[in-house]
């Protein structure tokens, strides 16, 4: 399919709407919140004077007036069951209950003109939901006041506007086969999301064509934003950890295009989940989940080329959670604690197919298959309290500590291990009181989260490199990196937030919102990698030496500076401020007009002045290189005042909801959205920690046979004194600039953003609603590393006549003398994707048993640099790198879950996933004609179809003990994960020159493991 057809597929959609205009998204509340509105019809004598909603479960009230046609509008409802108590003036009447989801807008429609007795209300059953599309009901609602007169309802109408997502239920968290407890490990059922398991364990979420830094997610209205790392949200930086315990999440909802005014800090997928609560009965529940290597089969590594033992395995999850009352209706807790304990695999192996047989003796034993181990305690408490009718107040926290020896697959021997350690502490007081027509929701929370991993062996580290000829070209191919370890870390982010939201609802047809929030959060980096040297050898370059272990080709050792402080820290300052108008226009047309704007101060970046050894450094006495250069050097060196914080953060969000019938059941969607991102604190802070603790970089003559150095103070003859404290010392002091990198940022950084669009129909075929849409996303001004140096005439590739063989080669030899290469920091990274996706979803009730969620999702996404990376150094600027077809987004991607209760008493659910081969990029260095392309092609898949495909199932039996509650059982279930056995691989021959180019190159399958058993226990009151 090409862009024209995708473009062609958007603009047949606006067809089929009758030319509907393009304008804004239907309404909710506050981040995670639901809203409620709609007309109650009722004799001109009697007529409704308020509405009251009744949370079942808690006896939690928010009472509205009506207005004089009947209408009522709630505008900020947490998500849970209610019923609506009418106040008429002659009495009051009751509907039966109802769901209301996270971030739902829904619209309902009472008509009490006749008194006919409607349908039997939904029985409810353990486990089972009310469903929100539903009739309203027919019973009269117990705990009412005055009069009990039966009410009709229509259906529930879903207001849902321009926003593409899903919306991940309590059932499917608890139903849905899974290995890690993740909650957000369905994500992926929202149309262009995708939730990844590396080998390590450790996960991510990505969406649009961005990497995982863009992501956000809200947990209770509050950003669990990463600053400093990647990954998104804090602590997901290299853990296999989980964000929050999964017992304490009550559902949420993922927006992977087109979120509202209320959404900051965040340009591709947007998850706003809410926590359980108590309620007025005492409910708790515990559970215990194992494997281990007998309920596994082989991974592909314990088979091939041999069959070898399996590797000790073991996933002990456990925990359990209880909540209930304090004081009846007024006050209630709840709390819960989860534990993981697990001993996975990973294998050590030189890349691309090397064979360990060419490698001598001796560091044999650092190859095989290994066992890393990881710890997680993560506790969650929350207070609620309702003093009056009109306020709601609650407190919360959550203490997540979690360490570990962690490694992954690859070159890395088990020496060189990193002891992992994570502590994230937070902490939230929210406030909402209810008037007749307004609302205010305040909150104030705290955060202070630690990612701290150190090396587990101390010493030398030793990285062995071999150079191979592939075609008319030669490649580098990594063997083992053996001895200490080189990661030495201490980053985290501490400090307070406070917001507040403010809904008015007296002006007829409208919901306008406003908000404001401040955050003063201090950032830390504290970054020592390498204060164990490592040695790097090109085992070929020795002439008649079948492996060079004995002359290294380049040492790098980190050292800290007498006048400097590792420690860097930033006191930054955050405030934003939104606008929205949620706007029923008619009947059928609902407008969503939105408005924010955001603005951060970053004193690091901002008041860092350029030392002047840095400045003397590239100045053109010293390295002329950069006079005749394509870049003004002086963008990049500050004087302490000469920069400003970004104030252009404006962000229009636009949308519309279009319905076609009374009822709503077929509507048409769409709308525009600019959401900017920040700038990560660990790319930024690399200028300042440069200053105070440095990475010497020595390269020696003659030692490598691929790039060999030109002679200079960092460009030296080797000497066996070299490995001893007392020769890294000598080297340190005889350079003017110690071998360092200088690290140096755009004086005019800009923020990331992405500009989202959305057109799309939905339709509700009692009991699926189906959804087709079309999304656009561009991404712009991401953050990217270039190369500084230059060669004398101020070129980045130097054509020499004289050598009818040379190719393009990046100048990274030509450094200002003394110091290592000039790095930069700037803007201009860019994505862009297309898409088209189907969804079907079927909601699981009482009366109908059983669920599906389904979303199949055709995309395009273009890149002007490889998937993930950030370092930019193969041309001088972003501008001449292609765009090409994303490497980290599939084309084809198909995400089916579902569940079923059958007669026998057990639960069957389900989830598969298929997608699309990866897509390689590669770089093809010509010397005639003399130029640099990057080429690419789709790897080969399984059975040149697919390139991930999985498929889980998971069997539930609750047994009813009939003591305690009505509600006692006990839980019993096995779970199947990879059914088939599927070995999804990630490593691929990414060499154009080599026949095997796209073929995989080892046995690695990721965070894929092969078909496993896991056995769960569980009971609950």
């Amino acid at each position: 399919m090409t862009k024209m057809m995708l473009r062609a597929a958007a603009l047949s959609l606006t067809a089929l709407s009758g030319g509907v205009l393009f304008a804004p998204a239907p309404a909710a509340a506050q981040v995670g919140q639901a809203s409620l509105r709609g007309t109650i019809t009722a004799p001109a004598d009697n007529p409704v004077v308020e509405v009251t909603a009744v949370e079942v479960a808690t006896g939690l009230r928010r009472t509205v007036p009506a207005d004089a046609a009947g209408g009522y509008n709630f505008a900020s409802l947490r998500a849970g069951t209610y019923r609506l108590e009418i106040k008429q003036r002659t009495g009051t009447r009751n509907s039966d209950s109802f769901t209301l989801r996270v971030g739902q807008s829904a619209g309902l429609d009472l008509d009490l003109s006749s008194a006919a007795t409607p349908p039997a209300a939904q029985p409810t059953t353990p486990g089972a939901e009310p469903d929100p599309t539903a009739d309203t009901g027919a019973t009269p609602a117990a705990g009412g006041t005055g009069d009990e007169i039966v009410v009709t309802g229509n259906r529930i109408r879903s207001l849902s506007g321009g926003q593409v997502g899903s919306n991940i239920t309590q059932r499917l968290i608890e139903q849905l086969p899974q290995n890690n407890r993740n909650f957000l490990a369905f994500a992926d059922l929202a149309p262009g999301v995708r939730f990844i398991e590396d080998a390590s364990g450790a996960s991510r979420i990505q969406g649009g064509g961005q990497d995982s830094r863009t992501v956000n997610v809200f947990v209770d209205g509050v950003s669990q934003k990463d600053y400093v790392l990647k990954n998104g949200i804090t602590g997901q930086d290299s853990s296999p950890g989980n964000p929050f315990p999964q017992l304490g999440i009550g559902e949420y909802q993922v927006l992977s295009s087109n979120y509202k005014a209320e959404f900051d800090q965040v340009s591709s997928v947007a998850i706003t989940a809410v926590t359980k609560s108590g309620t007025n009965e005492f409910h708790g529940e515990g559970f215990f989940d194992y494997t281990n290597q007998k309920l596994r089969d082989r991974r592909p590594s314990e088979i091939f080329p041999t069959t070898i033992p399996k590797v000790d395995t073991s996933n002990k999850q456990f925990g359990a959670a209880l909540g209930g009352p304090i004081i009846k209706d007024k006050a209630h807790f709840f709390f819960t604690y989860e534990g993981k304990r697990i001993t996975s695999p990973y294998d050590v192996r030189p890349e691309n197919g090397y064979p360990v047989a060419s490698i001598p003796e001796q560091y044999r034993d650092d190859f095989g298959t290994f066992a890393q181990r990881f710890k997680e305690d993560l506790y969650f408490g929350k207070i609620d309290i309702v003093p009056t009718d009109n306020d709601l107040i609650e407190l919360s926290g959550k203490y997540r500590n979690e360490s570990g020896l962690q490694n992954a697959t690859g070159i890395n021997a088990a020496s060189t291990s990193t002891l992992n350690k994570v502590v994230d502490k937070r902490g939230l007081l929210r406030w909402q009181h209810t008037g007749n027509t307004w609302i205010n929701d305040a909150r104030v929370s705290y955060e202070d989260v630690v990612f701290s991993p150190t090396p587990a062996t101390d010493g030398i580290t030793q990285f062995f490199q071999a150079t191979q000829r592939i075609g008319s070209g030669t490649q580098r191919t990594d063997l083992l990196r053996a001895g200490a370890g080189g990661n030495f870390q201490t980053k985290g982010q501490k400090g307070w937030t406070v917001q507040d939201d403010f809904t008015f609802t007296g002006l007829q047809g409208h919901t306008i919102k406003v908000g404001a929030k401040a955050k003063w959060v201090k950032l830390n980096t504290r970054e020592q990698n390498l204060t164990n040297p490592q040695y790097t050898y090109d085992v070929n370059a020795i002439p008649g030496v079948a492996f060079n272990d004995t002359l290294p080709y380049q040492l790098q050792f980190g050292a800290a500076v007498a006048a400097g402080n590792p420690n860097v820290r930033s006191n930054n300052f955050q405030i934003g401020f939104y606008a929205q108008d949620d706007w029923d226009v008619t009947d059928h047309l609902t407008l969503n007009l939105g408005l924010r704007w955001d603005y951060e101060r970053t004193p690091a970046y901002l008041d860092y002045a350029t030392s002047a050894e840095n400045v003397a450094a590239v100045s053109p006495a010293n390295y002329g290189n950069l006079i005749g250069a394509d870049y003004d050097i002086n963008d990049y060196i500050s004087t302490g005042n000469n920069r400003k914080a970004f104030k252009g953060a404006w962000q229009p969000r636009l949308g519309f909801t279009y319905r076609f019938d009374e009822a709503g059941r077929f509507s048409m969607f769409g709308g525009y959205g600019r959401s900017y991102d920040r700038n990560q604190f660990d790319f930024l802070q690399q200028e300042v920690s440069q200053g105070a603790y440095q990475v010497r970089t020595f390269n020696f003559i003659g030692n490598d046979s691929l790039n060999p150095c030109v002679p200079s103070q960092t460009c030296i003859a080797w000497n066996p004194v070299y490995l001893t404290e007392a020769g890294r010392q000598q080297l340190a002091t005889s350079a003017s600039g110690g071998g360092r990198a200088i690290v140096m940022m755009n004086n005019d950084l800009k923020l990331p953003y992405s500009d989202q669009f959305s057109l799309g129909l939905r339709g509700r075929f009692s009991p699926v609603e189906l959804e087709l849409g079309f999304t656009h996303i561009e991404s712009n001004d991401g953050f990217a590393f270039l190369l500084g140096n230059r060669r004398p005439d101020g070129s980045f590739f130097f054509n020499d006549p004289a050598n009818p063989t040379d190719v393009p080669q990046s100048p990274f030899s030509f450094s200002p003398n003394g110091f290592g290469s000039i790095i930069l920091g700037t803007n201009g990274l860019k994505t862009n994707s297309d898409a088209v996706y189907f969804k079907l979803t079927k909601t699981y009730s009482a009366a109908s048993p059983w669920s599906i969620d389904a979303t199949y999702t055709y995309t395009q996404a273009e890149e002007n640099r490889q998937f993930g990376e950030t370092y930019s150094l193969d041309f001088a600027q972003l501008s001449d790198y292609p765009t090409l077809r994303s490497s980290g987004v599939p084309r084809h991607r198909f995400v089916i879950a579902g569940s079923v209760d059958t007669p026998i008493g057990v639960t069957i659910s389900t989830k598969f996933q298929i997608e699309s081969p990866i897509y390689l990029k590669a770089f093809i260095d010509n010397s005639d004609p003399f130029s640099r392309t990057l080429v690419g092609r789709e790897a080969d898949g399984l059975g040149d179809l697919w390139g991930r495909r999985q498929l889980d199932f998971a069997f539930t039996k609750y047994v009813p003990l009939g003591f305690i509650s009505d509600q006692t059982r006990i839980r019993m279930r096995l779970d199947i994960l990879n059914v088939m056995n599927d070995r999804n691989y990630v490593d691929f021959n990414n060499s154009p020159l080599d026949p095997n180019y796209g073929r995989r190159s080892t046995y690695s399958t990721g965070g894929n493991a092969p078909r496993t058993v896991k056995l769960s226990a569980g009971f609950s009151f």
